[in-house]
C-alpha cells in the first residue's frame, strides 16, 4: 500500500504444463525398465516401462528430471524446453544395486533376500574354456566348478554346496537358457551376457524339484531397444600343452637297469620310442563368434554365428560346433503385446576312438606302460604287438586301426508373448521345443588289437540317440506401487515332457575292412546270434503351479513367500506323486533405517534370512508299482523260451527326496560401493533319500525294495569381499576375495520298516588287477571317505608294515589283509575352497587374473599305485618307483598292487588360472570400424601344490571322490591370442 492505495503487483505467468516422453537406456544402449522419474519441483513421478519409455507432466522450460534406478548413479537432467529426451545412465559402483533374474523374473539385488550371484561378461574367465561352467571359475562363493579332463568334448564338473542324494541322480544344478532348460553347453561362451546363481532353497524352490541342486540363470545377448546396424566380431586361436606329464621310464633307463641286472635282458628290444609324444599333438584351436543386431524400439533383431574348432593335446582327439541363433524382438498395440521368437541351432562332431567313447583312455594307458625299447612297427611293417601279454597293447594300433565319428544335432524353437492389459499387469506364455539327434558310428579294423587278439576279424557299432524336450510356462505377474508398499505377485503353470528313444547293434567277423561301420549287416556275428542289438524309448513329464509374493516396505522390510506343487511321471502309482515345495524369506534393509542416517561407515547393509523346500524325484521309472521283465532262456519241448518274471517290488509309499534349506546372509557395501560383499551360512537336511534295502523273498515278489528312507546333511560358510582399491581416470583396479567351506554327512540309513544289513556300504573301485571298493559310506560319517590298508612304514627288504586292528605295527607276512584291517585313509572332499579375482585397468591396457584353490581333502593317486610297482617287469612305470619309500628303502618286487594309505595324498593346491592382458584401440577414426581390442590369454597356467600327479583337481561328484583315474585324459595348459571388434 502507497499513499492509501494498493498498489497490484502482476507476476509473470507460469508456462502450462506438457508432456514430456523419453527413453532410458545403459551404458550399451539397451533400454532399462523401472526406472524411477522424478520431476523435481513437484516430486510428481512415473517409472519406465519394459522398453525403457516414460512420459509425465513437467513445465519444460523450468523443470529438472531426477533419473534414478538401482545398479546405475542417480541423473539430473533439465528439460529445458524439450519434449523428448533420451537418458543414458552410467553403472553405479556399488554391487548391492545390480539387478539380478530369479525364477521368473528379475529383482533389484537391494530388494533380494534369498542367496543368489550374478556374474556379468566383463567379469568372466577368458579364453579356451571347453563350456559356459568355465566361465565362472573361481567367481562364486559355494559354487565349485572343476576341469579335470581335458578331452576337447568334455566340460565342467560342477558341486553347488556339497552332495545331496544316494543312488547316482544328476548333481548338477538346473541350467536355464533365457528361461529355457538346457546344459552349460547349449549356447557358445561368447554369446552369454551374464550368470545368475540361485544357491539357496529359497531362491531354487520356485523351480521345485529342478532347482534341487541350485539353479544357473543364463542371460544371453538379446536384442532389446533401439539399435543402428551393428556387427560384432570375436575369435582366438589356441594351442595346449599336458599341464604335468608323468615321468616314465626311457629307453636309457631300461638299458641301465639290463647293465646294472636289475631287469632280464630279453626286455631291450632295440628301439627308443617315446610312446606318448608318438601319440600327441601340437593342437590348434580356433573360435570365432559373430553378432548381427539391429532394428529400432518396435522391431529389433540379434543373429548370433559361433564355430568352435578345438583339438586336443592327443592325436585323432578333437571337437567341432557350429552354433547359430535368432532372436526377435516386436511391439504392438501401443507396446501393450510384446512377441519375442528365437531359433537355436547347433552342429557338434567329434572323432572317437573307443565304442561309445571320444578319446579312449585306455589307450594312453597303453602308452604309460608300454615298453619305451619297444619298435612301432615290425620288420614286415604291421603294428608291432606282443599278444602274449596281458593287457598290453600297441597305442598307435589303437588309434589309428580304429575309425569313429559322433555327429549330435540340437534345435531349439522358442516363443514367448506378453500382454500388458492394465498397468502393472504382465501376462506372458512362454513355449518351447527341443530336439536332440546323435549319430555314431565305430569301427576296429583285421589289424587292430582286438581282433589280432581275440580273434573278431574286424569289428563295428553303430548306434542313435534321439531326445525332444517340449515345454510351456503361463504367468501372470501384477505389480503394485502404494507409496512406501512395494507388492509384486507372481503366478504360473508349468507343463515339460521328455521323450527319448536309443538304439545300437554291434558286429563283428566282417570280409573286408573297407567300410568301416557303414555297411555293419555283412558282419557273421549278428548273422549267428553272437552280437548284442538294443533299443528302448522313455517319455517323462513334469507338471507344476507355482505362486510368489515379494513385498517391500520403506526400501526397509522385505519379505518372500512362494509355493510349488508339483508332480513327475517317475512316480506314477504312488500314494503321492505330487509335491510341495515352499520357501520363505525375509530381508532387513538395516542401512535405511533412521537410526542409520548419520553413520558414514556402511552405504548399504542388509540382514536377510530364508528357508526353502526342493525335491528329486527317481531317476527309473513306475518305482511304484511291480515290474516284469524278461531274462533267461529255458528249454521246452524243443524250443528255447525266455522266461518272464519280476524285477522290481511295488512300493506305494514311494516319494520324493526333499532338501530342507536354512540361510542366513548379511550383504554390504561400504565407502561408496569400494568395498562390497556378503557373508552366508546354510544347513541342508535331505530328508527321505532313496536307497535299495534288501528284503525276504517270499513274501516280496523281488530280493530288494527301493524306498525312502535316509537322511543326510550339509551345512557350510560361505563369504565373498569385492574391494576397488584404486580408481583414477587412468588406472582402476577392482579385487574379488571368495572363501567358502562345506562339511556333508550321512545322518541315517534306516528306520522302523527298512533297515541295512550293516552301517556302513563301499563304492568307487580301482579297478583291474587290484580289484578293491576305494571308498566307504558310513552313517554318522562324512561322505568321501577312503577306507583302506594304513601303512606305517617300510621293512628294510622293502616289504610294507601295516597298521594293525589294535593300532601296532604289523609286518607284511603277518598281516591278514581283511576288511577289518582297513582304516579311513582321508577324504575326497575338499573342506575348504577359495578364489582370489583380480582386473586391473591402465589406460588402454588390462590385466585379469583368476586364481583359486581347495584345500584339507586327499587324492588317491592311481597312476602311483599301479606305476610305482618294481615287480611287474612287462609294464613301464614311473621313475618314481625307485625312490626310497619313507627315505629308507625301495619297495621289494614282491610287493603285489595294492590300494593302501601310502598312494593317498594331501590334494592342496592353490592355482593361477587364468591371466589375460588385453589392449583396447580408442578413437578408431574409421567409418567401418568403432572398436577393437587384442589380448592374450593362458589357462590353467600353473599350479601350487604338493600332489604328485598331473592335477589336483580330481572327480568330485559323487559318492567315491578324489580317485584320480589312471586313464583319465591329462589335463592342459592353454596359451591363447584373441582379438574382438565392433563395425
Amino acid at each position: 500500500m502507497q499513499d492509501g492505495k494498493y498498489i497490484v503487483i502482476k507476476k509473470k505467468a507460469e508456462a502450462p504444463q506438457k508432456v514430456i516422453s523419453g527413453i532410458v537406456t545403459d551404458e550399451k544402449g539397451a533400454p532399462l525398465p523401472g526406472v524411477s522419474i522424478v520431476v523435481k519441483s513437484t516430486r510428481a513421478g512415473t517409472i519406465t516401462n519394459e522398453k525403457g519409455v516414460f512420459s509425465l507432466d513437467a513445465h519444460s522450460d523450468s523443470d529438472t528430471l531426477v533419473v534414478s534406478y538401482i545398479g546405475y548413479r542417480t541423473q539430473e537432467v533439465a528439460v529445458k524446453g524439450r519434449s523428448q529426451l533420451n537418458i543414458q545412465l552410467a553403472l553405479s559402483d556399488n554391487s548391492l544395486a545390480d539387478v539380478v533374474v530369479i525364477g521368473y523374473g528379475s529383482q533389484r539385488k537391494g530388494d533380494l533376500t534369498s542367496s543368489v550371484a550374478t556374474v556379468k561378461s566383463e567379469n568372466f574367465v577368458k579364453g579356451n574354456v571347453l563350456d559356459a561352467g568355465q566361465l565362472l571359475q573361481g567367481k562364486v562363493a559355494g559354487l565349485s566348478i572343476s576341469s579335470p579332463s581335458g578331452d576337447p568334448t568334455s566340460g565342467s564338473q560342477i558341486l553347488l554346496r556339497g552332495n545331496t542324494t544316494l543312488l547316482g541322480a544328476n548333481a548338477d544344478p538346473l541350467v536355464l537358457i533365457d528361461g529355457i532348460p538346457g546344459d552349460l553347453k547349449t549356447v557358445a561362451p561368447e554369446d552369454i551376457e551374464s550368470m545368475d546363481v540361485l544357491k539357496d532353497g529359497s531362491a531354487a524352490a520356485i523351480y521345485g524339484t529342478r532347482g534341487t541342486n541350485g539353479v544357473i540363470i543364463i542371460t544371453t545377448r538379446r536384442a532389446s531397444g533401439t539399435f543402428s546396424n551393428a556387427v560384432d566380431y570375436s575369435g582366438y586361436v589356441s594351442t595346449q600343452t599336458i599341464a604335468r606329464k608323468p615321468e616314465m621310464l626311457t629307453a636309457a633307463d631300461y638299458r641301465k637297469q639290463i647293465a646294472d641286472g636289475t631287469r632280464d635282458a630279453s626286455w631291450d628290444l632295440g628301439s627308443n620310442t617315446d610312446w606318448l609324444k608318438e601319440m600327441t599333438q601340437t593342437p590348434i584351436t580356433h573360435v570365432h563368434n559373430l553378432t548381427f543386431r539391429g532394428g529400432n524400439s518396435k522391431t529389433n533383431y540379434l543373429a548370433n554365428v559361433n564355430y568352435r574348432s578345438l583339438e586336443g593335446i592327443f592325436k585323432k582327439s578333437d571337437n567341432r560346433t557350429f552354433t547359430g541363433r535368432v532372436d526377435i524382438n516386436h511391439s504392438m498395440l501401443d507396446d501393450k503385446l510384446r512377441i519375442n521368437l528365437g531359433i537355436l541351432n547347433s552342429h557338434n562332431k567329434y572323432t572317437t576312438t573307443g565304442d561309445g567313447l571320444s578319446f579312449n583312455g585306455y589307450t594312453y594307458r597303453q602308452a604309460l606302460i608300454r615298453n619305451p625299447t619297444s619298435p612301432v612297427y615290425d620288420s614286415a611293417g604291421n603294428w608291432f604287438e606282443q599278444t602274449g601279454l596281458f593287457n598290453y597293447e600297441n597305442p598307435l594300433s589303437r588309434l589309428f586301426e580304429s575309425d569313429g565319428l559322433n555327429t549330435r544335432q540340437n534345435s531349439r524353437m522358442n516363443g514367448t508373448i506378453t500382454l500388458l492389459p492394465v498397468n502393472g499387469l504382465k501376462l506372458s506364455a512362454l513355449f518351447s521345443y527341443s530336439r536332440y539327434n546323435e549319430e555314431r558310428g565305430y569301427s576296429e579294423s583285421k589289424k587292430h588289437i582286438s581282433n589280432l587278439r581275440d580273434g573278431r576279424n574286424g569289428y563295428a557299432s553303430v548306434g542313435t540317440e534321439q531326445a525332444i524336450d517340449r515345454l510351456m510356462e503361463l504367468t501372470a505377474q501384477y505389480n503394485v506401487n502404494a507409496g512406501k508398499h512395494r507388492i509384486t505377485v507372481l503366478g504360473g503353470y508349468s507343463y515339460q515332457e521328455r521323450e527319448y528313444r536309443e538304439a545300437w547293434m554291434q558286429n563283428w567277423d566282417f570280409p573286408t575292412d573297407r567300410f568301416t561301420y557303414n555297411n555293419i549287416g555283412i558282419g557273421q556275428a549278428l548273422k549267428e546270434g553272437l552280437a548284442p542289438e538294443f533299443s528302448t524309448k522313455t517319455e517323462t513329464n513334469l507338471i507344476g503351479f507355482f505362486g510368489r509374493a515379494t513385498y517391500s516396505y520403506d526400501d526397509r522390510y522385505l519379505l518372500l513367500a512362494s509355493l510349488r506343487h508339483e508332480a513327475a511321471s517317475q512316480l506314477y502309482g504312488t500314494k503321492q506323486p505330487w509335491g510341495n515345495f515352499p520357501a520363505i524369506s525375509a530381508g532387513w534393509r538395516i542401512s535405511n533405517e533412521a537410526f542409520m542416517k548419520k553413520q558414514t561407515l556402511f552405504d548399504d547393509l542388509k540382514l536377510r534370512v530364508g528357508y526353502g523346500v526342493t525335491g528329486t524325484q527317481p531317476t527309473d521309472l513306475f518305482l511304484g508299482v511291480t515290474i516284469l521283465s524278461y531274462g533267461s532262456y529255458v528249454y521246452s519241448n524243443g524250443v528255447w523260451i525266455q522266461t518272464l518274471g519280476p524285477s522290481q517290488n511295488p512300493n506305494a509309499d514311494l516319494r520324493w527326496e526333499e532338501k530342507h534349506e536354512t540361510n542366513a546372509g548379511l550383504d554390504f557395501s561400504m565407502r561408496g560401493g569400494r568395498i562390497s560383499g556378503s557373508v552366508d551360512y546354510y544347513i541342508r537336511r535331505i530328508n527321505g533319500l532313496l536307497y535299495d534295502y534288501q528284503v525276504p523273498s517270499p513274501p516280496n515278489l523281488y530280493s530288494s525294495t527301493r524306498a525312502n528312507v535316509g537322511k543326510m546333511e550339509n551345512k557350510g560358510l560361505e563369504v565373498i569381499v569385492n574391494f576397488i582399491p584404486v580408481k583414477t581416470d587412468d588406472f582402476e583396479w577392482s579385487s574379488s576375495v571368495n572363501f567358502s567351506t562345506n562339511s556333508n554327512k550321512l545322518v541315517s540309513l534306516s528306520n522302523n520298516i527298512y533297515k541295512t544289513t550293516n552301517n556302513y556300504f563301499t563304492t568307487g573301485s580301482t579297478g583291474e588287477p587290484i580289484q578293491t571298493f576305494t571308498n566307504i559310506v558310513r552313517i554318522g560319517d562324512k561322505i568321501g571317505d577312503f577306507y583302506g590298508f594304513k601303512v606305517l612304514d617300510i621293512s628294510a627288504d622293502g616289504k610294507w608294515i601295516y597298521e594293525g586292528r589294535d593300532g601296532k605295527p604289523v609286518s607284511y607276512d603277518d598281516y591278514q589283509h581283511a576288511f577289518e584291517d582297513k582304516r579311513v585313509l582321508g577324504n575326497g572332499l575338499p573342506k575348504y575352497y577359495a578364489g582370489w579375482n583380480n582386473n586391473l585397468r591402465y589406460k588402454q591396457f588390462d590385466l585379469a587374473v583368476t586364481m583359486r584353490g581347495a584345500f584339507k581333502y586327499q587324492i588317491l593317486n592311481y597312476q602311483r599305485m599301479y606305476l610305482e610297482n618294481t615287480g611287474l617287469q612287462q609294464y613301464n612305470r614311473l621313475k618314481s618307483a625307485y625312490d626310497k619309500v619313507f627315505g629308507k628303502a625301495v619297495l621289494s618286487k614282491d610287493m603285489p598292487l595294492e590300494f593302501n594309505s601310502y598312494y593317498v595324498e594331501n590334494g592342496d593346491f592353490w592355482k593361477v588360472d587364468n591371466i589375460t592382458l588385453g589392449y583396447t584401440f580408442k578413437n578408431i577414426r574409421n567409418r567401418y570400424i568403432h572398436g577393437a581390442r587384442v589380448y592374450a590369454s593362458t589357462l590353467n597356467t600353473f599350479v601350487i601344490t604338493g600332489y604328485k600327479g598331473i592335477d589336483p583337481e580330481v572327480n568330485r561328484v559323487g559318492l567315491a571322490p578324489g580317485n584320480d583315474d589312471r586313464d583319465k585324459y591329462p589335463s592342459a595348459r592353454t596359451f591363447t591370442i584373441g582379438v574382438n571388434m565392433n563395425f
